[in-house]
């Protein structure tokens, strides 16, 4: 009888029950990754259907305070908020990014004060606000960086005015972190964190969130003159540390499954915490492959937020976050 040992099966024996596989699984998805994000609109009682987003809503206020009270229960400690701002109040100057009886400072305001537990992170970008759907204040088809920055600097201000816990810079502009840190902390918000979306990429995949928002490009510039190039890996790192100097506590790579090499780069070769935007398009596709029978619509979604777990995201934004939860899917 020989005594060398048998090892040709150790592989499929911790494979064989669900029990020995939650042991020896490398990867944890839990509420606490995730982040849910939230359309609003101007109203009461409003719930209203996006047809390119199956299971998403824009809502009023109330409803969402609603919405926001189910993620505290579930686990989700964050939410991230994005207006549909009515077309009389947008401007190429997008003067309503820092008005402060506007609908994101009254909702931060409203949220803070009934449900303080639930981090609130609020977009900081001019696209909802601009009459040209741009990220930016727009000349002769051109986006002026620095002009762009000073108004970044006031809506930034004006969220933490109403009670922001972190904000998060999602439009690409050169040195905006580093003057947001600035802005807020002379103006006494220190502990009012920064979230920058570092590595946002001029992606085709964000269509879904432009029609639930109507921001959507309508002339000026072209994103892809301030958004990164889909073919750049060096750039990602050099722009995120770049915003880590400049003083962000937190990173984002947007979006996410296309670009889990870079969220895997940042993971390795940073010690500054990881967040992976799993976007509209992403989610969309999903869900329409779902609804047509081609997919497993839950098992998908996670395994496709796993993966951008085993990337290395520390956090990852998903419309998917609040029902998965609710359903005992992700616990």
């Amino acid at each position: 009888m020989s005594n060398r040992l048998n090892l040709t099966h150790r592989p499929r024996r911790l494979r064989q029950n669900a029990s020995i596989r939650g042991i020896v699984s490398e990867t944890s998805l839990r509420p606490m990754n995730l982040v849910q994000p939230f359309f609003m609109v101007e109203g009461t009682g409003v719930r209203e259907p996006i047809s390119s987003l199956p299971g998403q809503f824009r809502l009023s206020v109330d409803e969402l305070e609603k919405a926001v009270l189910k993620c505290r229960d579930v686990g989700i400690p964050a939410i991230a908020l994005f207006p549909k701002i009515n077309d009389a109040d947008k401007s190429e100057d997008a003067k309503a990014a820092y008005d402060d009886n506007g609908l994101v400072p009254m909702a931060i305001k409203r949220l803070k004060s009934i449900v303080p537990e639930v981090l609130v992170i609020g977009d900081i970008a001019l696209d909802p606000y601009s009459s040209l759907g741009q990220d930016g204040i727009v000349e002769d088809g051109v986006i002026l960086n620095d002009e762009t920055i000073e108004v970044l600097v006031q809506q930034a201000i004006c969220q933490a005015r109403a009670g922001v816990d972190m904000v998060a810079p999602s439009d690409m502009m050169d040195g905006r972190i580093g003057a947001i840190r600035q802005g807020l902390d002379k103006a006494g918000f220190q502990d009012v964190m920064i979230m920058a979306y570092s590595a946002k990429y001029a992606s085709s995949f964000y269509g879904p969130f432009r029609d639930a928002l109507d921001s959507a490009p309508r002339g000026g510039a072209d994103k892809k003159t301030y958004q990164m190039d889909p073919a750049n890996s060096k750039e990602a790192i050099y722009e995120t540390t770049l915003d880590i100097e400049e003083g962000a506590d937190i990173v984002m790579v947007k979006p996410a499954l296309p670009y889990l090499d870079i969220v895997r780069d940042l993971a390795t070769s940073l010690t500054t915490p990881i967040a992976a935007y799993h976007v509209s398009g992403e989610y969309a596709m999903l869900k329409a492959a779902a609804l047509n029978g081609w997919l497993d619509d839950d098992a998908c979604m996670l395994e496709s937020l796993t993966a951008i777990r085993r990337a290395g995201a520390t956090m990852i934004f998903t419309y998917a976050a609040l029902d998965l939860c609710e359903r005992g899917l992700i616990r």
